[in-house]
């Protein structure tokens, strides 16, 4: 049997199921991983501020964030990839110009463009209980690590890919799929598992991941054994390696179980 080392999980619809609660069996089996001596981590397209309660209650210390753009070590920095400010600037401008919205992550405010009494904002922040929120000022642009657009119709995804190594990854969360991640090609949950290894000198065969999202695509490719949830976005099956159950019926429990690794 592969002497696994490290274990990768996504948050929301892997980890977290639909009504914001972690299900005894995930607990479970992270708990029985850990005991073999497995590094886990949370990988996640939410900002690292934002997510200290959930990793409280797993007990877990380490992180990617931000889609790859930001990942800690048990309280140090692996890397942090901040956006180009070109990038930003052409964003807002081209949000402006198709009356769209979005909001930009720094390491410490989820900055929005949009007003706060807006319903899509209110909902997007009730969804991800984002506590840290502020309205965009240009002198945050140089310190953004991830943006997420918010009610983008499909036709005008190309206005934002065009000219970027980069492209949308759709949030895989009912009621919020008009909203998208911005993923670098470069910069994502895939390139910071590579350095997190790197730094670890952990093989990627010996590398566990769950993912239910297209911004998983890189992380499930990069690992040894790359798990996608059964309720995972449908392109996301040719990218894992493993078919899971769903978040709600125990799908990392599962899925630990069939590598041998949890009773």
């Amino acid at each position: 049997m592969t002497n696994y080392k490290i274990l990768f999980l996504d948050i929301d619809g892997t980890t977290l199921t639909p009504d914001d609660t972690i299900q005894a069996s995930t607990k479970d089996a992270i708990r029985q991983v850990k005991e073999k001596g497995l590094e886990v981590f949370l990988a996640t397209g939410r900002p690292l501020h934002e997510i200290q309660d959930i990793a409280k209650e797993l007990d877990i210390h380490s992180y990617i964030g931000y889609n790859g753009a930001y990942a800690t070590y048990k309280g140090k920095d692996v890397l942090k990839e901040y956006m180009s400010p070109f990038l930003i600037e052409d964003y807002l401008k081209t949000a402006k110009a198709h009356h769209q919205e979005m909001v930009l992550y720094t390491s410490e405010q989820n900055a929005f463009t949009a007003p706060f009494e807006e319903a899509s904002v209110k909902k997007f922040i009730r969804a991800f209980h984002l506590k840290q929120n502020t309205r965009f000022q240009e002198e945050m642009k140089h310190s953004i690590l991830g943006i997420t657009l918010l009610n983008v119709n499909k036709e005008s995804i190309p206005l934002y890919e065009e000219n970027y190594d980069l492209h949308l990854s759709q949030v895989n969360v009912e009621g919020l799929k008009k909203h998208y991640d911005v993923i670098r090609d470069n910069v994502n949950k895939g390139f910071a598992v590579e350095q997190i290894l790197k730094q670890l000198g952990i093989p990627p065969q010996a590398t566990i991941a769950f993912g239910d999202g297209m911004n998983d695509k890189e992380m499930l490719e990069t690992a040894g054994e790359g798990f996608a949830m059964g309720n995972a976005h449908p392109d996301l099956f040719q990218y894992a390696k493993h078919r899971t159950t769903n978040v709600t019926d125990s799908g990392i429990y599962n899925g630990l179980k069939s590598l041998g690794l949890v009773k």
